[in-house]
């Protein structure tokens, strides 16, 4: 090939920000799915508490799908 070639190595930009690098702890693992998608089951439960008896009277349920997130991986 000729020398005009760009080496592979070279082109390559990181497309991770400065800010989000140092925010995430080392520990932390990138969650399998979208948070919208996790934990439909306590998703649904705290969603219908929430409409029929007001966010007050739900914690029980909204602690709950914040362990199962945090569980999946989420910073909750």
């Amino acid at each position: 090939m000729g020398s005009t070639e760009v080496p592979l190595s070279v082109a390559v930009i990181p497309a991770v920000s400065e800010g989000s690098a140092s925010a995430a702890p080392s520990t932390y693992s990138k969650p399998k799915k979208k948070i919208c998608c996790a934990c439909p089951d306590t998703k649904r439960l705290r969603d219908e508490c929430i409409v029929e008896h007001g966010e007050s009277a739900c914690t029980k349920w909204i602690e709950a799908h914040k362990r199962c997130l945090r569980a999946e991986g989420f910073n909750v």
